[in-house]
């Protein structure tokens, strides 16, 4: 299911190394088992997600963090040069562990194993924005919805301006050193920019896709599969 894309300049600028955290049980999908290991068109989510990385040509290795007893299935069934390392109970727990193992990265992508449709031309746009001297890009898409702030009894304490507002993807790219700072003393965290903010750093943001979506609901998934049966037809 890999997408072929024309190439982006990605020349100069370090060893690029992708961590695809996919440790977490992501319930909320209701398959009965963990999220990044459901199939989308005879595949794991987690597969397609390395499938783009490595189809987009601009990265040089990946590494994916799943639970401990699935490190050796995960190991046999993704291509050979992909490095699995066991995660942790939390999402940080598992970055931490796979920027352990990217010793050698001067810049790091952090991409979402449920975003399993991310075109790779995305992912190379990611990567030639940082070769550009940006030190944190993260995808981003424009918000529809109007957005409410509520308190805790549910009660709106304001309304944004919708275009102030983005919806952000993954990969989120940074410079290596940079990640392994947020990521020193970091506690519980789901966003990964939002960590290198608290640093200071300054995060550029870069058009994102539709097809990057996230795959976290029943509906996302029936979406996504009907994203892979109409690619099928087109392709048969």
């Amino acid at each position: 299911m890999a997408e072929v894309t024309d190439p982006v300049d990605v020349n100069g600028g370090g060893r690029v190394v992708a961590l695809v955290p996919a440790a977490g049980q992501g319930v909320r999908l209701g398959e009965g088992l963990p999220k990044a290991f459901v199939t989308l068109g005879g595949r794991t989510l987690l597969q397609l997600s390395v499938d783009g990385l490595l189809a987009s040509g601009a990265v040089d290795r990946v590494v994916v963090i799943v639970p401990e007893d699935r490190v050796a299935d995960v190991r046999a069934e993704l291509p050979d040069g992909v490095d699995v390392v066991a995660g942790g109970v939390e999402r940080t727990d598992s970055v931490r562990a796979g920027i352990a193992a990217a010793s050698d990265a001067d810049l790091l992508l952090v991409h979402d194993a449920a975003r399993a449709l991310t075109p790779p031309s995305l992912i190379a746009r990611v990567v030639a924005e940082l070769r550009a001297g940006r030190e944190a890009v993260v995808p981003a898409l424009p918000v529809a919805d109007t957005i409410k702030t509520v308190d805790l009894l549910g009660v709106v304490t304001g309304t944004p301006h919708r275009s102030d507002l983005r919806a952000i993807q993954t990969p989120q790219g940074f410079e290596a050193g940079l990640l392994r700072r947020a990521y020193a003393d970091a506690a519980a965290a789901t966003d990964d920019a939002g960590l290198v903010e608290r640093l200071g750093a300054r995060v550029r943001t870069i058009a994102g896709e539709p097809l990057a979506f996230k795959i976290t609901t029943p509906l996302d998934l029936a979406l996504a599969r009907a994203v892979v049966d109409d690619r099928d037809l087109i392709e048969e």
